[in-house]
């Protein structure tokens, strides 16, 4: 890990200030140069655009989604970007020749042309094989026989939807109606999931953009119910929908667990009095045109009744990107390859945890270390995560901010450098949690705390993990059971401490 303190913008630090209560986008405008930071973090926010075509993946180790390119009546993916959050990927490209080693399995494919060479194996590609802009891609109805050359696992690619499955990782739903008054449907799920809901009236849709949810046995279900009559499934682009339709209203609340979704109709007004909802389903409300991540309904319950927990937002920062390439921790194994890779799985485990988890980069990207941590205050984070991986040492290190001394602040404003003072206590007490769990699974650790930038420039509870090698050596470092280890421990500690999480006052 290289940690630099070296400014991006030509004004010296001391001119810029932060303010320590809650961010509003005027605090920004304090100088030329803080206008043109909010602006550059704006973009590190920045969707796709809605008529890219995606694919998502779905693998025990890491789940994301990535752009389709079309081509002569051909969709094609990028093969690096498809290959790196599931292993160690180095490619050579030679003129129309890329040879790309996965783990240990060896390839060459050459541009223009079908045929490939996989494990030292003729491979026949449905389409040609192409290099745009350095990336090598390939036809995205090849993935289904072209995947387990690499993998050594089947995989179930749905070509139609766009939804790819390594292994056996298909969260599969089941359902039980409660005729009570007014009726309740129970959505179970094998696995934790954290849809999209939205509502209108007859109706309430459910879309999983990063769940891998499959259909249930029959795709179209009637149920025995005047009220709530009817569950259908489906998938396209990458997502998959499950639509409930009734003849009243619909309100959706999670389980505790968030594996159940409770669909309850809203009894209408009878006779002047207003409605009473289930004992145990949520509070009244108008669902007319609502949408929202289901997580953060106004207003929703868990099923024994309680209000649901309200979802924080955890920045994930996977350090260096682009051409900041960070630490070399092998002749071909950058810092900046294995943060990413660590950042998806952790960014994963947060989700299955109830957080809401904004992944500063999920590509080779590069941003300066004010625009990461004005992305992470802009957005109201409850936590800010730093990744970084080094190859000397074994386990990890858990650094929080030791902050500079900084002039004096000015009111509600603190100095640029002294911007983490309110939340430092917290982000001690989080380092602590991350500390604790690692060591209960037996992960060599240490918390400490050093003048860290941009920890010093975030006003929420912040970290920087380090990971450094297991017993296996610099190969732990892209293992996915090594970092799924640390993943693991990492959000066990942030849902242990997570009532003492948020932007501080």
């Amino acid at each position: 890990m290289r940690w630099s303190s070296k400014l991006q913008f030509s004004v010296p630090s001391s001119q810029f200030s932060v303010p320590s209560s809650r961010w509003k986008a005027g605090y920004w405008v304090l100088s030329t140069g803080y206008w043109v930071l909010l602006a550059s973090a704006t973009f590190l926010y920045a969707g796709p655009s809605a008529d890219e075509k995606h694919i998502s993946v779905y693998s025990p180790v890491a789940i994301y989604t990535l752009p389709v390119l079309e081509h002569a009546g051909h969709e094609y993916v990028g093969l690096l970007e498809l290959l790196e959050p599931l292993g160690r990927v180095s490619s050579q490209s030679t003129g129309r020749l890329l040879r790309l080693r996965y783990n240990a399995v060896d390839a060459e494919f050459v541009a223009g042309k079908t045929r490939a060479k996989i494990r030292g194996r003729d491979f026949d590609l449905t389409a040609p094989f192409l290099i745009e802009n350095s990336r090598g891609m390939v036809p995205l109805n090849s993935l289904s026989t072209l995947l387990p050359r690499f993998l050594g696992t089947p995989v179930n690619f749905r070509e139609s939807a766009r939804r790819l499955f390594v292994g056996d990782v298909g969260i599969q739903p089941s359902f039980r109606l409660d005729a009570s008054n007014p009726p309740r449907l129970e959505v179970t799920f094998s696995a934790p999931v954290n849809p999209t809901i939205s509502t209108e009236p007859g109706r309430l849709r459910m879309l999983f953009k990063r769940d891998p949810v499959v259909s249930p046995a029959s795709q179209s279900i009637s149920f025995d119910s005047q009220v709530i009559t009817h569950a259908a499934y489906s998938e396209n682009d990458g997502t998959a929908e499950l639509d409930i339709e009734a003849s009243a209203s619909l309100m959706a609340s999670f389980s505790s667990d968030r594996r159940t979704i409770i669909v309850s109709a809203i009894q209408q007004e009878t006779s002047g009095t207003p409605a009473t909802p289930n004992a145990s389903g949520p509070g009244t409300q108008n669902p007319a045109q609502t949408s929202s991540p289901a997580a953060t309904n106004a207003t929703p319950a868990s099923a024994s009744g309680n209000p649901a927990t309200h979802r924080i937002l955890a920045v994930v920062d996977p350090g260096h990107g682009g051409d900041e390439r960070g630490a070399a921790l092998s002749d071909t194994l950058a810092e900046k390859d294995v943060t990413l890779g660590f950042g998806r799985l952790l960014r994963h485990e947060l989700e299955v945890r109830g957080f809401a988890v904004a992944l500063l980069r999920d590509g080779d990207t590069s941003s300066t270390l004010d625009q990461r941590a004005a992305a992470a205050n802009v957005a109201h984070a409850g936590i800010y995560i730093s990744l970084h991986a080094v190859s000397q040492g074994s386990g990890a290190r858990v650094y929080t901010s030791l902050l500079p001394v900084e002039g004096t602040n000015k009111g509600v404003f603190h100095a640029w450098n002294a911007a983490q003072a309110p939340a430092l206590p917290v982000s001690r007490i989080v380092s602590a949690a991350i500390v604790a769990e690692m060591q209960k699974r037996q992960f060599p650790v240490r918390g400490s705390s050093a003048s860290l930038r941009p920890l010093n420039n975030v006003v929420m509870p912040a970290v920087a993990v380090e990971l450094a090698p297991g017993t296996g050596g610099v190969a732990d470092l892209t293992s996915a059971n090594y970092q799924q280890r640390a993943a693991s421990a990492i959000a066990d500690a942030v849902v242990s401490v997570r009532d003492r999480l948020g932007v501080q006052q």
